[in-house]
């Protein structure tokens, strides 16, 4: 039987209790906490629910209209725009227990740049972001490097 090794596991990794908005938050109000806290990620919550994910390149791409500047209204940075209009809510998630292995192919398969991590009841209790997945590699890299030294 192969034992289960907890240091390769998506909650060893992930950042908990993230930074989230909610449906209702304007888009302004999304992009200059992102800005403010570091992240390029929020997931949205709804009574502490996950129910989106909106990214810095949501709060930024141009929507290909005939305006002259591209820029459609919703992607504004304008307090009358909530982040409701522009998060996606057709998620994965990850679970603590998962191993790293499963979450990296989830992130290559869709492109995205960070899982959110939920508990049975679909409850936010973290991310896990490249940067979390880089810290990992780092230290795979390092114990490697030990080995090879002995």
């Amino acid at each position: 039987m192969h034992e289960r090794n907890d240091k390769w596991s998506v909650g060893e990794w992930m950042t908990a209790n993230p930074e989230t908005v909610e449906p209702s938050t304007s888009v302004r109000t999304a992009f200059f906490r992102m800005r403010s806290e570091g992240v390029r990620h929020l997931p949205v919550v709804d009574d502490g629910k996950l129910v989106g994910m909106v990214t810095d390149r949501d709060l930024r791409r141009p929507d290909l209209t005939d305006e002259p500047d591209g820029w459609h209204d919703y992607y504004r940075l304008d307090e009358s725009y909530e982040v409701r209009h522009v998060m996606t809510t057709h998620l994965s998630t990850a679970r603590t227990a998962d191993p790293l292995e499963k979450a990296v192919e989830t992130l290559v398969e869709r492109k995205f740049g960070a899982l959110p991590v939920v508990d049975k009841n679909d409850r936010l209790i973290g991310i896990l972001t490249s940067f979390d997945l880089l810290r990992a590699f780092g230290s795979a890299l390092e114990t490697a490097g030990a080995h090879l030294r002995r």
